[in-house]
Formats: C-alpha cells, sequence, structure tokens
C-alpha cells in the first residue's frame, strides 16, 4: 500500500517549501511514498515543471498520479460539450505522462436531469470515446480511474463506478470512502461494511485488475439528503469514516491499493498517521 496527498498541504507550506516540484523531497522525508497532482481547475502545468517533477519523483521514489478538472461531465449529451470532455480527459492524461505519472482520476459529474441508467450508459460510451481518442495520441498507457462520488445527485455510486470500468479493461475505479461514506448518509462505517463494498468490485472486476486499485480517504461531513457536504480533518471529532475499518478491510482482502488523502488542508499528515497504523498491523 502507498500513501500520499492530494495537492499540497499547509504544513508543506510551513515546512518553507514552495513549489509542486518540491513535494517528492518533502514526502520522502516524512516517510511518504504517493501524490497526487490537482488539474481540478484545469491543465496548465508546463513542460518544464512537469520535467521537474518526474525527475525528483524518480529520485525519492514516489508515485504520481493526477486528478483531472472538475467540471467534466461525463453524462452530457451535447455534442459539443462531449468533444471538451474528452479533451479535458487526454489533456490531463498527456499531462501525466509528462510528469511519469501513470493514473488519471475522473469524476463522472452531474446526473443532469437524466435517468440514472441511461446517464451510466452515457458516461461509459464518452469514457469509451475519450480512451480511443487516447490510444491515437499515444495515451493508452496512462490509466483512466472514474471516482466513486459523495453527493447524491451526481454519478458515481459503486454499482455505477464498476459499470464504467467495464467499459475497458484498463480502467480501474478510484474508490473514496469518504464520498462512499457520505452517500450512504454515514451507514458505511464498519470494518465489515469496507469488506463487503471491496468485495462487490472485486467480485464484478477480478481480483487482479483491483489489487492495486485507486483511492482517495477524508473524514466528512454529510446532509442527510444530499451526502457529501465538507472534507474535514483527522482532529475534527464526530465524522467518519474510520480510516482503520477501512484500512483493515483492505489487508483482510490482500489488497495493495494507493491511498490519496483529501484532508481539508492536513492531508500529508493525516496520510502519514494512515500509512503508520497500516504499517503497525
Amino acid at each position: 500500500m502507498k500513501f500520499g496527498p492530494a495537492g499540497n498541504d499547509d504544513a508543506f507550506y510551513n515546512a518553507g517549501y514552495k513549489n509542486s516540484e518540491e513535494m517528492p523531497k518533502y514526502l520522502a522525508e516524512m516517510g511518504l511514498d504517493a501524490y497526487e497532482y490537482q488539474c481540478s481547475r484545469g491543465v496548465r502545468i508546463s513542460d518544464e515543471k512537469a520535467a521537474k517533477l518526474k525527475e525528483a519523483a524518480e529520485k525519492y521514489n514516489i508515485s504520481l498520479s493526477v486528478h483531472s478538472p472538475y467540471y467534466i461531465s461525463l453524462s452530457t449529451q451535447e455534442e459539443a460539450k462531449k468533444i471538451s470532455t474528452i479533451k479535458y480527459i487526454t489533456d490531463s492524461m498527456a499531462a501525466a505522462k509528462k510528469m511519469g505519472a501513470t493514473k488519471v482520476v475522473v469524476h463522472a459529474g452531474a446526473l443532469l436531469g437524466l435517468e440514472r441508467e441511461y446517464a451510466v450508459d452515457s458516461a461509459s460510451a464518452l469514457l469509451k470515446r475519450a480512451l480511443e481518442e487516447a490510444d491515437k495520441l499515444g495515451l493508452g498507457d496512462i490509466t483512466l480511474c472514474p471516482e466513486t462520488m459523495g453527493k447524491i445527485n451526481q454519478l458515481g455510486d459503486s454499482k455505477e463506478i464498476i459499470k464504467m470500468c467495464k467499459v475497458d479493461d484498463r480502467l480501474i475505479p478510484t474508490i473514496d470512502f469518504g464520498h462512499l461514506y457520505c452517500r450512504h448518509i454515514g451507514a458505511l462505517r464498519t470494518e465489515e461494511d469496507f469488506t463487503k463494498e471491496l468485495q462487490m468490485y472485486i467480485d464484478e472486476l477480478g481480483y487482479e485488475r483491483m489489487k492495486h486499485f485507486h483511492s482517495h480517504f477524508s473524514k466528512m461531513e454529510y446532509t442527510e439528503n444530499g451526502g457529501e457536504k465538507q472534507h474535514v480533518t483527522f482532529a475534527d471529532e464526530g465524522f467518519g469514516p474510520d480510516y482503520k475499518a477501512v484500512i483493515n478491510a483492505i489487508k483482510k482482502l490482500k489488497l495493495e491499493p494507493t491511498i490519496i488523502c483529501e484532508s481539508a488542508g492536513t492531508q500529508s499528515l493525516d496520510a502519514k498517521e494512515m500509512k503508520d497504523y497500516s504499517e503497525s498491523i
């Protein structure tokens, strides 16, 4: 299992670091081994910066992934927006390749007033088109990872993500345990709950494909009607899920994912807490 943060947190800047290219050194010093570069508001990393990040990640043995733009909507019915969405995805994959990242996380987006089943079918078809375009561009070695979402009015419960991943054997899910906790209105909380959820992925996609699945984790606040409200930190009390229950379930099933921490401002510190616990058992 590998652990690391999503983006650069407060501790990174408080330690005197300034640029993402310095993140691998910072993470290695902490004993972490993964980092997710954020393109959530657009793919803007320069070739020079990507090359520096790649060099640093290789030097310090940090596994890289990329989060694609938040405004991707896989279920859109407008052809112009479909073309734009494919470009957002392939641009993210191109940036990943330049920095030596192997995975790109993709949000499925909103339902857009569509029936859930139809929306999932539309999203699956667009993912297939994106992969075909990626192959044409020489980006077929970058893995796309559709992410489970936390708001009920979004695409992305576990069954929907599994269906999307069946479009192509190269697709691997990003299982966001905080999002699923919110989507289940706090009902997904015990080791047994998470074991059952993960076993469903294994049954549908196969153990070999799931062994190194991608993952996000943070404690979260939710609302009874909408699901996800906001990310919090491990220090915030009264919020879930319990990372120990998640890690216990993962180890029980002999899986070895990369877990990216998305805590609100304490990502690297909380990632280290998870890694320390994982190694302790």
